[in-house]
């Protein structure tokens, strides 16, 4: 009987505790409130706009750089006053946060030396009282982390003085609803596995929460990772990957804040639905969201003038052939373009004509521009001959205006025009002329100046240089520079390759395995200046990249400290390159200074639904399983669609019953239109995700497996799980992405006959 006594006046004494600080939180409020208000009201008479223009849109679906770098400028634009209003809606925040679950954790230590234990409180964000006295410690705070780190007793953490080590005497969880502590208990782990339990059962939503209640040791090895300059998350399905990600962002802007602002930060994601997914995650933990966008958008955006082959494209046509696209995604290949643009400071870049009025006789000859840009000698490199020859061409345009004023056609354009287009044209309406002469000559120079802008513009932009016909000519080079046999590739077939990029060129398109190259040869000659602003980029979903891709993003961030996580098992679009990937980026960091961590301890999934997905895979059994109990996964073969259909609707009204949301996932877009239309059919509402740009909504989703990447759900239905969908033995990777998005009920429907890379363990599944 004493020790629930003994429990219940610890608990009582905790009770007592948390109401002192919640008292104290909503006074901080209050007085909060009132200065900002007399802020506001100052700063309205100082006639400030900075209230309407930080309004930036931060849930549009790509912060762009251009964005990202408007809130920097205004950052530093921003006066004292605004400093202060800024610290103390930031304050208000962090305290509003902080009313809801002032903390979770409560660690006792003592320090060396020192008799009396201390006692701190870990919560989302920083409380102190008047004298600031800490009554609550971020989670970010170096002391914070022995409550993720380490079991009692002797334990260190790096603190600004160096590192301290202390005894930890005491470490306790808690769980706090509406200012009342509704479970609490004390632990030796680093995180009792009842919290995390009680955490990962409650309903999924459409949207990730941050769960920094719940980090696990290995975990923390990421957020407080601050040497490495490549760190590389090798981490099961459901592993955590993404949260820990997206608190390592939150602990950096914490840690460097004052240097560190979101928008030195950048992270690459699947796809627009996975942003969508995280936007609410670093705003929970008080942070601005950082710049965020797909690799699509990041190339697509330099070439607004043609079609980059996107996700659907590159999933639906996986027909092309593979040697090729292997060697056009190594480190090799983009080792050949720097070679080959060094060797075009010689000779060998294509320019093309530049035209004005007259579409048959060119303005500037792409020959007499070739004889400028190699007129220089050979200690320029390719950027400077290329800001000379702009140079030159914009001297030899400024020169052809008298000549141009004087033909007939400008003084046929002066005598169609009307006297207010006439007006416009003056510098002042009283303009004076000496002579009638003197006028024409003044107009003709006008109108040929504005007629000769996109010639300028044209100059400006280096649209001399012909960049289609020198990708194709370095294509072409590439078997003199290189013995194609090593990689499998005939000449024949390469030249024949060569042609279809050719044509794909003449429709305006581009393939995503040459879009990186083109690129990067285009900023080689170009000498596009590259972002020394960014600091950090993260990239998730390593497996998805191929090491080109990669050497291309370290090239445009030559200062940013990379973190690059995935799941190698689970490769869609890089199959088998994906275990050679980190040999081939690795070359590309210091080895030094390179860090990699392994999660293989999966959360997300009921311990029924990861013994049976890890079985799919054929080094599977590094995954261990979360002790989380749920039902066995179901298979269910029937003969035709309309059985299937059938099952398919029982299985959604029961999860409708308890009340889980549920993704089906077919293999392609066609296969999710079917499925769609035929649930409508049935009176089933659900939603079709057909494209990346679309919201996550609640409810029953349908959606192609390509877009389901990164994203979890309470209940998943795999469809058309049969031997014609899924045979190849690189379709592994697939079905195992599709599997393991379930956290707790998997059911698989197939017609026909079974697909042979379900050929798991009978007992570790149910047939119907």
């Amino acid at each position: 009987m004493t020790t629930a006594k003994n429990e219940n006046s610890e608990e009582a004494l905790e009770q007592k505790h948390l109401d002192n600080i919640m008292k104290q939180i909503k006074e901080r409020e209050k007085s909060l409130k009132k200065s900002i208000k007399s802020a506001e009201g100052e700063a309205r008479n100082l006639n400030s706009h900075f209230f309407d223009d930080v309004k930036l849109d931060y849930d549009g679906y790509s912060t762009s750089m251009e964005t990202a770098l408007s809130i920097h400028q205004q950052q530093q634009l921003l006066s004292e006053r605004e400093h202060a209003w800024q610290h103390s809606a930031k304050q208000l925040d962090t305290v509003e946060r902080l009313e809801k679950r002032p903390y979770f954790a409560r660690v006792d230590f003592k320090e060396q030396g020192e008799k009396k234990p201390e006692t701190i409180y870990i919560g989302l964000g920083s409380f102190a009282d008047k004298d600031d006295h800490f009554l609550i410690y971020d989670w970010r705070a170096p002391i914070s982390s022995i409550y993720y780190d380490g079991k009692l007793g002797e334990v260190s953490y790096n603190s600004p003085e160096g590192k301290i080590t202390v005894d930890m005497t005491k470490k306790r969880q808690f769980m706090i609803e509406d200012g009342k502590i509704v479970n609490m208990f004390d632990t030796n782990e680093s995180i009792g596995d009842q919290m995390l339990l009680e955490v990962l059962s409650e309903k999924s939503s459409t949207q990730m929460k941050s769960i920094v209640t719940t980090i696990q040791q290995e975990q923390n090895k990421i957020i407080r990772n601050t040497s490495a300059d490549l760190l590389f998350v090798q981490g099961a399905a459901g592993s955590g990957k993404t949260s820990a990600i997206l608190q390592r962002i939150a602990f950096l802007l914490y840690r460097y804040r004052g240097n560190l602002t979101s928008s030195d930060v950048i992270m690459f994601s699947p796809n627009q639905l996975f942003n969508d997914y995280i936007k609410n995650v670093l705003p929970e933990m008080g942070e601005q969201n950082m710049v965020q966008m797909t690799y699509w958008q990041f190339v697509a955006r330099r070439l607004p003038g043609m079609n980059v082959e996107n996700l659907f494209k590159q999933f639906e046509d996986q027909n092309a052939d593979t040697n090729i696209s292997k060697f056009k995604d190594s480190v090799n290949f983009f080792n050949l373009v720097t070679r080959y643009a060094k060797h075009l400071n010689k000779r060998g870049v294509v320019f093309k004509n530049i035209y004005f009025r007259d579409k048959k006789k060119p303005y500037f000859d792409k020959e007499k521009i070739k004889e400028i840009y190699y007129s220089y000698n050979e200690n320029y490199n390719l950027a400077n001959r290329i800001d000379a020859t702009r140079e030159e061409l914009i001297k030899m345009l400024n020169r052809k205006i008298a000549p141009e004023a004087r033909k007939a056609w400008v003084a046929r354009t002066i005598e169609g025009m009307s006297q207010s287009e006439l007006n416009e044209l003056y510098d002042r309406p009283d303009q004076e002329f000496e002579s009638e002469a003197k006028e024409e000559a003044f107009l003709g120079r006008k109108i040929v100046l504005k007629a000769l802008k996109g010639v300028h513009k044209r100059i400006l932009h280096n649209h001399f240089i012909n960049m289609r016909a020198q990708y194709l000519s370095f294509l072409r080079a590439v078997p003199k520079m290189v013995d194609l046999a090593k990689w499998n590739i005939d000449e024949e077939d390469w030249m024949h390759h060569i042609d279809e990029v050719k044509e794909n060129f003449k429709k305006h398109d581009i393939a995503i395995t040459d879009v990186s190259a083109y690129l990067y040869l285009y900023d080689l000659i170009t000498g596009r200046r590259t972002n020394y602003e960014m600091r950090y980029a993260f990239i998730d979903e390593i497996q998805d990249y191929t090491p080109f891709q990669l050497a291309y993003l370290k090239y445009n961030f030559p200062r940013a400290k990379f973190t690059m996580l995935g799941d190698l098992n689970q490769a869609i679009f890089t199959k088998d390159e994906s275990r050679s990937l980190l040999k081939q980026i690795s070359g590309l960091f210091d080895p030094e200074k390179t860090d990699v961590v392994q999660l293989t301890k999966s959360y997300r999934s009921t311990k029924q639904l990861t013994n049976f997905t890890k079985q799919i895979l054929r080094q599977g059994e590094k995954i261990e399983a979360f002790n989380r109990q749920g039902p066995k996964p179901v298979i269910w073969g029937r003969d035709g669609d309309e059985q299937a259909i059938d099952v398919l609707v029982d299985i959604l009204r029961d999860n409708e019953k308890r009340k889980m949301t549920t993704a089906i996932i077919t293999k392609d877009l066609a296969g999710a239109k079917f499925v769609h239309e035929k649930l409508s059919e049935k009176g089933e509402k659900s939603t079709l995700i057909a494209t990346a740009n679309q919201r996550l909504v609640d409810g029953t989703l349908v959606i192609p497996s390509y877009l389901a990447k990164g994203l979890e759900f309470d209940a998943v239905v795999m469809w058309g799980a049969n031997k014609k969908n899924y045979h190849q033995l690189d379709e592994t990777q697939l079905v195992y992405t599709i599997t393991s998005r379930a956290m707790y009920k998997l059911d698989v429907i197939y017609t026909g006959e079974k697909s042979p890379l379900l050929d798991v363990d009978p007992v570790t599944y149910e047939e119907k």
